[in-house]
């Protein structure tokens, strides 16, 4: 909630000395984020120290290199602050300050070797900055290998944050075409799992809510970065999707584009992908059901056919000024899409 992260020293923090990850841009330091976060730490009789070189798309080598650094300097917790990038970091640093090896090694993709963790990560605060990851209530991180563009996720239970702060005060500077992108990602991580197999009432009653939020409230953040109430449910959607988040191929497609094609906003490449995606499934009558209930969700409350939901999802993306977003503009051509099935 509004004004969170001035709480954050009274909370039970896991350790007395933190290393806080955070992004190579300039955002989280400009905008006072950093100062605040330290003035928190120092409150609750915490040291702390940075480490700032986190990409959009985190790496390898900058997660072996925070590993080291928390060792290094006797770090006892770990704080993510920004986005997904940031946070999803964090977790992957927080299991190479305690474990030996390559990171790559406890990974499950092509060339990972998937060995179980040989020490239990640092714990982990995150502090989110933006609505779009969920990386605040899950146990999941994504991280490049560059060398074989591999991007792929990493789940384990002991990377669930000791603590989370979602404070959509940290999100009211937040560029528009950035507040739309991130709000997709949201809303795809709720969409996915509405449409999964794994799909529970639980889930989908998180996963619907957080829909719902985002239809309502996303357009008026996009166009009114300053609207308090539009941010705070929208920063709510997000966390309400990560409480339940199955993603499927569609999140796997982006990931592949995105690891071949580090400008590529993930949200963008979702975007882009998304209506065909959804389309495929729609005309084949796979799930016709989920896609009417979502439907609804997102405003259609008379919504009959599961169609509407592709109507729903088209004009959500006209009012955030996302329509005409091009695969070309980022580089991807299409001689070369197969490349990113393998």
């Amino acid at each position: 909630g509004k004004g969170a992260l001035d709480g954050l020293h009274k909370q039970a923090l896991p350790g007395k000395k933190a290393l806080i990850v955070i992004s190579s841009g300039k955002s989280t330091k400009a905008n006072g984020y950093l100062a605040r976060v330290e003035e928190q730490l120092e409150k609750a009789g915490c040291e702390h120290v940075l480490f700032d070189k986190i990409l959009p798309n985190p790496v390898l080598r900058h997660v072996m290199e925070g590993g080291a650094l928390a060792k290094e300097t006797g770090c006892d917790f770990v704080v993510g602050l920004g986005g997904g990038s940031s946070m999803d970091a964090a977790k992957a640093i927080a299991v190479m300050a305690t474990n030996p090896g390559d990171y790559w090694d406890y990974n499950g993709d092509k060339t990972g070797k998937g060995l179980p963790l040989v020490c239990d990560p640092l714990p982990i605060v995150a502090i989110t900055t933006t609505a779009g990851t969920g990386s605040e209530a899950d146990a999941a991180t994504v991280t490049t290998k560059e060398e074989t563009n591999e991007k792929c996720g990493y789940v384990n239970e002991k990377l669930y944050p000791a603590i989370s702060v979602v404070d959509p005060d940290l999100m009211m500077t937040i560029p528009p075409m950035l507040t739309a992108y991130q709000g997709f990602d949201a809303l795809f991580h709720a969409v996915e799992s509405v449409i999964n197999k794994y799909e529970n009432p639980m889930g989908e009653m998180f996963a619907l809510k957080a829909i719902e939020y985002i239809a309502k409230y996303l357009p008026t953040a996009v166009k009114d970065g300053s609207n308090e109430e539009a941010r705070s449910y929208v920063a709510l959607a997000n966390t309400l999707a990560g409480f339940f988040m199955m993603c499927t191929s569609e999140h796997s497609m982006e990931h592949a584009l995105s690891a071949y094609h580090h400008s590529l906003p993930h949200g963008a490449g979702l975007i882009m992908i998304s209506l065909a995606y959804h389309d495929h499934f729609v005309k084949t009558s796979a799930c016709d059901e989920q896609y009417i209930k979502m439907a609804k969700a997102m405003g259609k409350h008379h919504a009959k056919d599961a169609g509407d939901f592709i109507d729903a999802l088209a004009q959500l993306q006209k009012d955030c000024s996302v329509d005409q977003l091009k695969m070309s503009d980022y580089g991807i051509k299409q001689e070369e899409l197969d490349k990113y099935a393998v």
